[in-house]
């Protein structure tokens, strides 16, 4: 504890008891003094880490208080108390007038004494914290999500136009920032929801919900609605109203259990919009019937952006003003699927505290390691379509996988086989996982003309989104960082790739075929020298436009002399990792990781992922324990969702680890949290740690590796690990691989090892060295 003097202005605006007070900075007696010394205080930030506060306010904990009466300041200026509460020898005092930037806030007693202090950082409600410059232009979406205009934060003639009720223009949104909206919903009988009346009436077909501790309520949604960090956010909770309470700050009575549930979504996007909401996950209604409140914000969608930076800030900024709404919960268990898994991979691994379980569905270990074979998909399939279009081998859809390592089957048909053949190129009946899921997304990615976003033509000046470079790559230019052209830099690589490999080595392709597959297989050009995209993405099927392959933005053969494979930028994948863009595999809490079983759809969501990420858990932990892996059927249709099942075992686990919390997470997992898989109606098939035998061990078919066989990638049959986390491999001479029995059975002969020479000057890819993919 420390004491000290306040200048004058200070304490006079704090109590007119100038005690230890002085307006000169001249040492002196002070007016009165105060004998007995207080307790300590013990002050501490709730709402978020002391550096990462926003929005000018902050919850703070005191404790063991031993005045009735506190002052707060920062650097010396009065900060106003918004609302405070004692419970149990600590006061929860929600504070406001923070500075931008370091704020030192003490703490006074009435007579001006400073009893304790507390160093904070505040940074704006619009960001950033620490996810670097913001990206612009960025187009705002509050009219077309809610009909609300955005506020005007300058009047010069650049950004999105804000109109008055006349539909002039008043103003320019920088931000896209909107005053909160407060609306109350409730559920009717039939499950859907509808404005409560405002004249403090209840509807006749208002339906009611038991909580999770029994409490039977009615089932009203307070819908809480604004902008922070630039996104859209959302905060719904049960709460026990007329549908009066429309202040912001005035939140009333809920119904909360005091578990927060974040809502993370999917989806592929490169930025440049504030994004859309989805009410229906914004008001979980499964969730919020059980009393948890549901955080939600369309910065933790990916399908607007997939900076993971950039979201686990924002996640972390919703999750704060929530706190400083609600108060803080017994804990925070988040679901998502798709994008939204990665996201709480991810984000545990970036933010320790943030989520404290999860529900990753669908999941991927993260979004940047998906883009290394995704990146072959339209490689591989122009091959076989294209170069190869003679060989009949293309034109069975199972040979495919040998190839792309992905299901393939006849069941879902290639809906442009019939143009292929008739412009003279191969195609095969059915499909590959390349087709239906991926398709279209290597132009998404990496095509910088390829994008756009909904009205972006209102921006000012008119003109500015055509210099937007559509590719992931800008989109995360922060962390990738710029070359000296001032293009961002592009981690993918294929170069020492030998495609095929394991089917070379099992007898399912020829010498030949391998050898022509990777001399002809190419790369992809840098960003800045891609050309616009042909059909089916944009125009019409006709000879010179047809191109679902993106040839035009490949390098090909001229020649026998092989195609360019594409270098990847050292300093572009060294910065994923340094970002935590990569899923390293330390899991900090406990997930059951969900999926419906889709290999048969063809979905893009194939189910090895789960086991991806298990083996980064493993090779980062020793074990992996803290993940569960749960497979639902979806055979011949998706019926039963797991997740509520799952959410039940969490709340076993987290309540045991709050319980006991030096057992860690795995000395706390309860019986009923144990690999598993269920039928289509949600039954169970089988349960235990022996059920995914032989998927990453050499252990016997477990029962439900039997029912859901996994498929691989492209850079698995290329004799990659399981991980899939390997950008750029290490490379080893030929003359190494032609001795270590990197080709299995086949010893090639003098024209043959002239040929590789060729294809892969600077040898293969080795995939047995350690720290893959990562530079020194």
């Amino acid at each position: 504890m420390r004491s000290r003097r306040l200048p004058l202005a200070a304490c006079v605006a704090a109590f007119t008891a100038l005690v230890a007070c002085s307006d000169s900075d001249q040492t002196s007696t002070p007016v009165a003094v105060i004998d007995d010394t207080p307790e300590p205080l013990q002050l501490a930030v709730v709402s978020s880490a002391p550096d990462q506060v926003s929005g000018g306010n902050v919850l703070l904990r005191v404790e063991n208080p031993s005045e009735s009466e506190l002052v707060f300041l920062s650097n010396g200026q009065l900060l106003s108390v918004q609302r405070q509460m004692s419970v149990d020898g600590e006061t929860l005092v929600l504070l406001d007038g923070l500075q931008v930037g370091a704020n030192e806030v003490s703490v006074m007693n009435p007579g001006g004494l400073e009893l304790a202090a507390i160093d904070l950082i505040n940074h704006p409600i619009t960001g950033p914290m620490f996810s670097g410059p913001q990206q612009y232009p960025f187009v705002c979406s509050s009219v077309l999500e809610w009909g609300v205009q955005p506020l005007v934060d300058h009047d010069e003639a650049w950004g999105f136009p804000v109109y008055d009720d006349a539909g002039e223009v008043i103003g320019y949104s920088k931000d896209c920032s909107i005053e909160p909206i407060v609306e109350y919903h409730y559920m009717n009988l039939d499950g859907e929801y509808h404005p409560m009346p405002t004249d403090g009436t209840r509807p006749t077909d208002l339906a009611r919900t038991v909580l999770s501790d029994g409490r039977d309520v009615e089932f009203i949604v307070r819908w809480e609605r604004g902008t922070i960090n630039r996104f859209l956010y959302s905060y719904a909770i049960l709460a026990d109203t007329d549908g009066s309470l429309l202040d912001v700050n005035d939140t009333g009575t809920t119904y909360w259990n005091e578990r927060l549930l974040y809502h993370f979504e999917g989806g592929v996007g490169v930025g440049h919009f504030q994004g859309r909401v989805s009410a229906e996950r914004a008001r979980l209604a499964a969730a919020l019937a059980q009393g948890y409140a549901v955080a939600y914000s369309s910065g933790n969608r990916t399908g607007e952006h997939y900076n993971l930076q950039l979201g686990g800030e924002t996640a972390l900024m919703v999750k704060e003003h929530f706190i400083k709404r609600f108060g803080e919960p017994d804990y925070t268990v988040a679901i998502g699927g798709s994008g939204g898994a990665i996201q709480q991979y991810v984000y545990q691994q970036n933010h320790p505290g943030l989520i404290d379980a999860g529900v990753p569905q669908y999941s991927y270990p993260d979004m940047v390691t998906q883009t290394i074979h995704v990146g072959d998909c339209e490689l591989l399939e122009h091959y076989m379509d294209v170069t190869d279009r003679d060989n009949p081998r293309w034109q069975e859809t199972k040979a495919r996988s040998l190839l792309l390592g992905f299901n393939s089957t006849d069941a879902v048909p290639d809906p442009l086989a019939e143009a292929k053949q008739s412009l003279g190129y191969s195609s095969a009946p059915g499909s590959n996982e390349c087709i239906p899921a991926w398709r279209g997304l290597t132009p998404l990615s990496m095509n910088p003309h390829y994008g756009q976003v909904r009205e972006q033509d209102k921006m000012h000046p008119p003109g500015i989104m055509a210099d937007v470079k559509w590719t992931h790559y800008d989109d995360l230019r922060n962390i990738y960082g710029v070359d000296a052209r001032g293009w961002a830099r592009v981690p993918w690589d294929n170069v020492g790739v030998q495609y095929g490999l394991q089917a070379l080595r099992e007898g399912a392709i020829t010498e030949s075929e391998f050898l022509d597959l990777n001399a002809r297989v190419g790369g992809w050009k840098h960003p800045s020298e891609m050309v616009q995209e042909g059909f089916p993405f944009l125009g019409e099927p006709t000879a010179d436009n047809f191109d679902p392959w993106s040839r035009r933005n490949m390098n090909l053969s001229v020649g026998n002399t092989p195609a360019p494979r594409t270098q990847g930028d050292l300093q572009a994948i060294e910065a994923l990792y340094d970002s935590g863009m990569v899923f390293d595999g330390q899991l900090n809490i406990p997930v059951i990781d969900w999926r419906h079983y889709l290999e048969e759809e063809l979905d893009m969501h194939n189910s090895h992922q789960s086991f991806s990420a298990r083996q980064r858990i493993e090779n980062q932990m020793g074990h992996s324990d803290n993940q569960v892996i749960w497979f639902t059927d979806a055979r011949p249709e998706r019926v039963f969702d797991q997740t509520g099942e799952a959410l039940e075992v969490l709340h076993e686990w987290v309540s045991n680890i709050q319980a006991n919390p030096d057992a860690g997470v795995a000395g706390n997992r309860p019986a009923s949290a144990q690999d598993a898989c269920f039928a289509t109606d949600g039954s169970l098939i089988a349960r235990g740690d022996d059920v995914w035998g032989g998927v990453l061990d050499d252990n016997t078919t477990g029962a439900c590796t039997e029912v859901f066989p996994l498929y691989t990638t492209s850079r698995i049959e290329a004799g990659g690990p399981i991980e899939g986390s390997v950008f750029k491999c290490a490379l080893k001479p030929l003359d190494v691989a032609l001795s270590d029995g990197t080709y299995g059975n086949w010893t090639p002969d003098s024209g043959q090892i002239d040929r590789l020479r060729d294809i892969f000057p600077e040898g293969v890819c080795d995939y047995a060295q350690a720290d893959q993919g990562r530079p020194d």
